[in-house]
């Protein structure tokens, strides 16, 4: 042989791989020994980091919504002037309403008042009372005069305060009633105090 170049194998001859290098270092020599439980346990973690990656990241269900206000549940409407009803006396007008409620959990009425001072009022049933939802309830109301002078004569927009719980809030709320209640209770207010000059 001469020449310049690699010695290349001859006939039947194969080239021998080189054994791996031995690692040096304890911990190398430890990883070796225990190469495949270090791979496992690597595996198991990151299936586990992202198994509770995902978990994190789901779609959370959406709350149900907050339950209406009362006042947004409930319909109060003048109905008519009340016929022999209890309590029906002279300087007094009862008249019917209905109370509704559309939505939601039950509501409370906790006091039913008028804005004049020349009126009291009295319901039946009396206050508190609960409706339940999609439902319905007559209230008899009695505006009783109390003093002719401080009493509207001709009252334009009457309403009624109605505080009203749900559970949700507590909230007061006015009820303009219509023309149909104005004039009705316009009558009554000149028949119980008609004979007195203002």
């Amino acid at each position: 042989m001469t020449g310049i170049g690699p010695v290349e194998p001859g006939e039947d001859t194969r080239v021998r791989d080189a054994p791996p290098p031995r690692p040096r270092g304890r911990l190398a020599l430890r990883y070796e020994r225990h190469r495949r439980t270090v791979l496992a346990s690597g595996a198991v973690l990151v299936v586990l980091a992202g198994g509770g990656y995902l978990y994190a990241s789901r779609s959370q269900p959406q709350p149900a919504p907050p339950p209406p206000y009362p006042s947004q549940a409930v319909d109060l409407v003048y109905v008519a002037p009340a016929t022999g009803s209890p309590g029906a006396t002279a300087g007094a007008y009862s008249f019917t309403v209905l109370l509704s409620v559309r939505s939601g959990p039950p509501v409370t009425v906790t006091r039913l008042t008028q804005p004049y001072d020349g009126l009291s009022v009295t319901s039946s049933p009396a206050a508190p009372f609960q409706t339940k939802s999609h439902s319905a309830r007559k209230i008899i109301v009695t505006l009783r005069v109390t003093e002719c002078e401080k009493a509207p004569r001709n009252p334009g927009l009457p309403f009624l305060d109605v505080t009203l719980r749900n559970a949700r809030a507590i909230e007061a709320h006015s009820f303009i009633l219509g023309a149909r209640y104005a004039q009705d209770l316009s009558r009554a207010l000149e028949v119980a105090c008609g004979n007195d000059s203002r």
